[in-house]
């Protein structure tokens, strides 16, 4: 299987604190890929050099040619991070930046507007939108250039329990329906094992954990698979003894 990203000996530093310590990492193609650890382990570091976004102190990226295209890596954010004097087509609109433009651009808006269920909200202002509908209208942003590779930083994480579970199902299929390669951080480690192939546990800036999820999709919210996992990965979390 071709990795999308590598990461080799990756290091990275603010000061006198060390944040990432040789991150060994490789992530297929196509992979849906959970980074998880307690606040402050570089989950957040990993995901901003993976996408481009800050550079590392030691050892080296590779990523493979079609994350270097045109589509390359997008970011979704916790917080939708909508341009508010913008309707909601036009917000879809700037992640074509570059990419395309005028009715082409229009186009590709309202088809990934229909993705996400709103494509009837295409000329209404961000501000009439609930939280839900705009973190949809944010991913929808992220995936119209047709990215390799989707980073997601917490992106669920502001909404009531109801709407998360309905945004990961979202998220789960396009996904699948895309083909693209997730990765995503996120503290909600049921979460992760809802949707990740593959669940990578981050400790003081190393990889403590490479779990891969073997459970058929798509997977529930309190079953006995899922709750098994997030067990065995709680366990190493918090240091608990797994008998």
């Amino acid at each position: 299987m071709t990795a999308a990203l590598t990461f080799r000996a990756v290091s990275r530093s603010f000061g006198q604190k060390h944040v990432l310590r040789g991150i060994n990492l490789d992530i297929p193609e196509g992979q849906f890929v959970a980074i998880i650890g307690k606040s402050g382990c570089g989950k957040s570091t990993l995901l901003r050099l993976l996408a481009g976004l800050d550079q590392p102190d030691g050892g080296r990226i590779e990523r493979a040619a079609a994350v270097q295209g045109a589509g390359g890596t997008r970011i979704m954010f916790q917080e939708p991070r909508l341009l508010p004097w913008a309707r909601v087509a036009e917000n879809v609109a700037v992640g074509l930046t570059g990419i395309a433009v005028g009715p082409e651009a229009e186009c590709r808006a309202t088809a990934y507007l229909e993705e996400v269920g709103l494509a009837d909200r295409g000329g209404e202002w961000p501000s009439v939108l609930s939280g839900g509908q705009r973190q949809r209208v944010a991913l929808a942003r992220a995936l119209v250039g047709a990215p390799a590779v989707l980073a997601l930083d917490e992106p669920l994480g502001a909404l009531d329990a109801l709407t998360r579970i309905e945004m990961q199902r979202l998220l789960e299929r396009i996904w699948s329906e895309k083909g693209f390669t997730a990765v995503l951080v996120t503290h909600d480690v049921a979460e992760a094992v809802i949707l990740a192939d593959r669940v990578v546990l981050l400790e003081e800036g190393q990889v403590a954990l490479d779990l891969a999820i073997d459970l058929p999709r798509p997977r529930h919210h309190g079953s006995a698979g899922v709750a098994a996992y997030e067990k065995e990965i709680l366990d190493r979390l918090l240091g608990r003894d797994a008998a």
